[in-house]
């Protein structure tokens, strides 16, 4: 894995581990990641520190990856998908001082190898989602999806599950 550090006025890329094949469009804030052979990072994506993209993965533009999500192999997301890591997200203590990383608890999230994850979803922090899985366009992901499940609606419910040939 080679390591990038771009400062330009068409992206930014800080300690950014990619592998073999990669494309990364312009206007992409990644740092501290790991994004791995043959995957494809739209325009406009945020990728966060720790956050670990596998091998021919699509990530599709205007998409926010957080810390504490992990991707594996042959994922699709796609446009516009917003990962959340925090449950009670607040900007300020009850002291009212500024929030630091010792101020919250990270939830960390999942999604498992060949899962698709449809335009304007939003998956919540502390989920799993299952190989082959497919979340539907604009759900809101508020637990697990098992395995070739495809999830629809706000919150996500179950629709049907897919056959091997589907």
């Amino acid at each position: 894995m080679e390591i990038l550090n771009i400062n330009s006025d068409k992206q930014v890329l800080v300690n950014v581990q990619v592998g073999r094949a990669v494309k990364i469009y312009h206007f992409v804030n990644a740092y501290g990641c790991v994004i791995g052979d043959g995957s494809r990072i739209g325009s406009f994506v945020e990728i966060q520190k720790g956050v670990k993209i596998g091998k021919n993965c699509k990530i599709s533009s205007h998409t926010f990856i957080c810390e504490g999500v992990t991707i594996k192999d042959g994922v699709f997301v796609g446009h516009h998908v917003c990962f959340i890591n925090d449950k009670f997200p607040r900007a300020v203590t009850a002291e009212g001082t500024l929030q630091t990383e010792a101020d919250w608890t990270l939830l960390e999230t999942l999604v498992e190898e060949s899962a698709s994850i449809g335009t304007g979803a939003t998956i919540m922090g502390g989920i799993t989602i299952g190989r082959n899985a497919m979340v539907g366009a604009g759900a809101v992901v508020t637990r697990d999806v098992p395995a070739h499940a495809v999830v629809v609606g706000n919150p996500a419910r179950i629709l049907k599950f897919l056959t091997d040939d589907k």
